[in-house]
């Protein structure tokens, strides 16, 4: 008989917690030492640049002789940019104190990279809370979420920059939850190739992940074609999330056509089924999404308005949008609001 002794395995998970625990806390206090380092070097370069002498002298061929100089006594991690980039860091970065921990140096780099200081504080401020890896965050700047959250509700305005730019993006009511357009580049579908709506869904499964990503913060996955039965008919939902932030469901229906008046209707009716039979004590009113390849604004407010539910329509993209258009999009509305306040 086997008189080895069973581990039982709740003393395992308590030892592993405390491990994995340890170890965040490890890192976390290594990253915040590097951080520390990086930008008191980057302001004794600054500081010896300023007080130089022959500050017109003092350029990359000083740069590239500390880069060196560096890299021979430390070794890695000082190359010419990196170097570089420890004299920005500083100077975009003057007070330490606001630099977040959760952020890694990596991340500051592809910050760095923004200049316009609302769209850097947005993605610094997101990235923060939503816990992006580098790779997520440096999408998201590709995808140019800013400028699409701006443009979401038909409008921006000033006020919306600098909440954006302050406070990253505010889950309070449904509507915050509602981009347009949502990008979908990492499906890998060309732009102009028909898919019919159970392929997408599959693609969209395949990619949760990225998905999730560009859903936005809170999303939690329930399934696909969640079941709802009503006088013995079953119908099914293509998508079913629950948001943590705004404690609802948020069903999704994804039409590889344009917006369809009867669309809204089905939805309507799966917002209901969830109201009356899903929802538990604590749960707001489920939310829901028609994501389609296109739609009128005119048929879109006759088709959505008078209704108690919260259903939204958006459009989708296989490719990431011309950021210099959106961009131009937003200045231009930005003018109109500035005359108008004028």
């Amino acid at each position: 008989m086997d008189n080895e002794m069973v581990i039982p395995q709740d003393l395992i998970s308590e030892i592993r917690d405390v491990l994995i625990t340890a170890r965040s806390n490890v890192a976390h206090q290594v990253n915040s030492e590097l951080l520390s380092a990086y930008w008191n070097i980057g302001c004794v370069i600054v500081e010896h640049e300023q007080g130089s002498n022959e500050r017109a002298g003092y350029g990359k061929d000083t740069m590239k002789q500390l880069s060196r100089a560096l890299t021979k006594e430390f070794g890695k991690g000082f190359s010419l940019s990196n170097v570089y980039n420890m004299r920005q860091f500083y100077l975009d970065y003057p007070k330490f104190q606001s630099l977040t921990g959760k952020l890694t140096w990596t991340h500051y780099c592809e910050l760095m990279s923004i200049s316009d200081r609302d769209r850097r504080s947005f993605y610094e401020k997101e990235c923060e809370r939503s816990g992006w890896s580098v790779r997520e965050m440096k999408r998201q700047i590709a995808t140019s979420l800013f400028e699409r959250l701006l443009l979401s509700d038909g409008k921006a305005n000033k006020e919306k920059v600098y909440e954006l730019a302050t406070k990253g993006q505010e889950l309070a009511v449904p509507e915050d939850i509602v981009k347009d357009p949502y990008v979908f580049e990492f499906l890998g579908i060309p732009e102009n190739k028909p898919v019919l709506e159970s392929d997408l869904e599959k693609a969209l499964v395949r990619q949760i992940e990225d998905f999730m990503l560009e859903l936005g913060r809170g999303f939690m996955f329930v399934g696909t074609q969640q079941r709802v039965t009503l006088n013995n008919t079953h119908y099914y939902v293509d998508m079913v999330f629950y948001n943590k932030e705004l404690h609802a469901y948020v069903l999704i229906e994804l039409k590889t056509v344009k917006l369809m008046p009867e669309a809204v209707g089905q939805l309507n009716m799966y917002l209901n089924y969830y109201a009356a039979e899903v929802n538990e004590p604590g749960d707001n009113p489920p939310i829901g999404i028609i994501l389609c390849t296109d739609k009128d604004n005119v048929s879109a407010e006759y088709a959505l308005g008078g209704l108690s539910n919260n259903i939204f329509a958006s459009t989708y993209t296989y490719v990431i949008p011309e950021k210099e258009k959106l961009i131009a999009q937003v200045e231009a509305v930005l003018e109109k609001w500035e005359d108008k306040e004028e």
